[in-house]
């Protein structure tokens, strides 16, 4: 069987200006970045074109047995194709952190893929270190103003914004720093978060143009004063500088899939510690050049879905016209309690104890957002037809349709029969709402997700978490949505409750303003906002020949 990089490497692929004149961008709207890839220019966006509909592609929570969610949107995509529809993908760029970790590569997997995959896992057109540059000048502009007198009174032990890397590296996370005094700077607790979690790479994937984002760049609040203010990064002159260096980091990255379809793929968030969707510029930009826009938020519905929905879509003004649920026999069946090693036997106990993960999100689709949804099963060899039927029957009672696909496998022709139902289910009109309105406090909209949306009684806070929510309160923040950052690996904030459960509480251990991305960032249990690699971490298998050919990705 052939690895997705050896699938990648033997694809042939077309010149990108032959990409670009599928949907009509000249040769002046485009910047190449050697023969694959191109940024698309921001007047784009400003097409009077009618925008195309735009389709979602979440799943249920993930497992080590695997989704394939990002596999199902270019499959599906491709699938849309195939049928004669003019599509566009659009997915977030894959961090560093996770392709030297644990789950390696993140542009799709077997016959459905983003290519030159290589490319855009390792580096792509540089938006990350763009990100982390941006990031880390504010962070040394903060402890030079400090060291250089402190004009704005910033508290040392109150600064809030922390130094990024793109590296899943935990002995950053905690750090002492500025040590040695006179010169060396004023020392101080600091510490690192992943380059995804940086509130800037959520500005990057918020902002609609240069001017948004140097005006939401300036509204940083990155700590306080003694006297307990706010400060900005307007507040320390940063906004031009960091706009500067994220000035081609906003136009977005057009690249292709396996079979042609092209593919905008910009930003990358995550979505356990932060809202998890490509940029509303690359989102925009291919509504106006596709009849169909394909697109997919991070982990399981509960995160990346409530994020693009509650969030994105909220601030962008965007109305999804379907969803997809992404689902396989397998992971449902580690929902039911079944261990890795035995999942390739038959076991409709271990379904049916697990199936209720997959229809709660598929419950809060279509009962919570309104969103007309198809189920997408991701058929295994090792599937039973009892399975299969078993998936169906359940999901029909809640009166969604069930599609098998098989785009791993086969690419867009194993998406066609998910495209024929997604393409119609987006003929008419649907009655899209949010979980929450804007005038709720801040409690409220925790209470919202973590009974309507998780499946819980709700959350408990503690006394620091209580003091900064009254805070930001007070400032002036109340009426922003929240984005919480949770275990992906459960609805509630304990990673090893798995399925559905009910009767539960998450637990609020901290709220911080991204006042710039315009949201509250709500953390719940024990969620890191920096990760560390595993003990046989992906990056241990990577190289690269004499030829320059690299292996080891997947």
């Amino acid at each position: 069987m052939k690895t997705d990089i050896e699938i990648a490497q033997e694809a042939k692929l077309l010149p990108i200006p032959a990409i670009a004149e599928k949907i009509a961008l000249s040769e002046d709207e485009i910047e190449c970045y050697g023969k694959y890839k191109a940024k698309i220019a921001l007047s784009v966006m400003d097409r009077p074109k009618k925008e195309g509909k735009l389709i979602l592609v979440t799943a249920i929570t993930p497992t080590p047995a695997g989704e394939g969610k990002t596999t199902t949107t270019i499959g599906l995509a491709d699938g849309l194709s195939r049928i004669g529809k003019s599509v566009v993908v659009a997915l977030r760029e894959p961090s560093l952190g996770p392709v030297f970790g644990i789950k390696g590569g993140a542009a799709g997997g077997g016959y459905a893929q983003v290519v030159p995959m290589e490319d855009i896992n390792l580096h792509f057109t540089g938006d990350f270190h763009a990100v982390g540059a941006a990031n880390n000048l504010l962070a040394a502009m903060i402890d030079n103003h400090i060291f250089q007198g402190n004009e704005l009174g910033i508290d040392p032990s109150n600064i809030t914004w922390k130094r990024c890397v793109d590296m899943n590296d935990r002995q950053l996370r905690n750090i002492e720093d500025g040590l040695g005094g006179g010169k060396n700077g004023v020392p101080r607790r600091d510490g690192f978060d992943i380059t995804v979690a940086s509130e800037i790479m959520a500005i990057l994937c918020l902002s609609t143009s240069l001017a948004d984002l140097k005006a939401r760049l300036a509204r940083i609040v990155i700590g306080y004063t003694y006297a307990g203010a706010p400060v900005t990064a307007g507040d320390l002159r940063a906004a031009g500088a960091m706009c500067a260096l994220l000035k081609d980091a906003l136009k977005p990255n057009l690249v292709q899939t396996l079979e042609g379809t092209p593919a905008l793929v910009h930003g990358g968030p995550f979505a356990n510690i932060a809202h998890g969707c490509n940029s509303v510029i690359a989102t925009k930009t291919a509504l106006k050049l596709g009849d169909y826009v394909v697109t997919e938020a991070g982990f399981g519905a509960d995160l990346g879905a409530e994020k693009f929905l509650d969030i994105k879509c909220r601030m962008a003004g965007l109305r999804p016209a379907a969803a997809v649920v992404v689902a396989t026999v397998r992971a449902l069946k580690m929902h039911g309690g079944l261990p890795k090693t035995e999942l390739i036997k038959e076991d409709l106990g271990a379904l049916e104890r697990g199936i209720p993960n997959l229809l709660r999100h598929v419950s809060n689709m279509k009962n919570v957002y309104h969103l007309p949804t198809v189920v997408a099963v991701n058929r295994f060899p090792t599937d039973t037809d009892a399975e299969i039927a078993f998936i169906i029957g359940e999901c029909r009672r809640l009166g969604v349709d069930v599609v098998l696909s098989t785009v791993w496998a086969e690419g867009g022709k194993g998406g066609e029969a998910l495209a024929r139902a997604v393409a119609g289910l987006c003929e008419g009109e649907n009655s899209f709402t949010y979980c929450y309105e804007d005038g709720l406090s801040v409690k409220d909209k925790i209470h919202a997700l973590a009974t309507k949306i998780y499946g819980g009684d709700g959350a408990v806070y503690t006394e620091e978490a209580e003091q900064e929510i009254a805070r930001l309160e007070a400032l002036g923040y109340a009426d922003l949505p929240v984005c919480v950052a949770k275990t992906q690996y459960s609805f509630s904030d304990d990673a090893t409750k798995l399925g559905a459960p009910e009767h539960f509480l998450i637990t609020v251990r901290g709220v911080k303003v991204a006042a710039g991305a315009g949201f509250i960032v709500v953390y719940t249990g024990n969620v890191l906002t920096m990760p560390g690699l595993p003990k046989d971490p992906a990056a241990a298998h990577i190289d690269v020949d004499a030829s320059g050919k690299i292996t080891g990705l997947f």
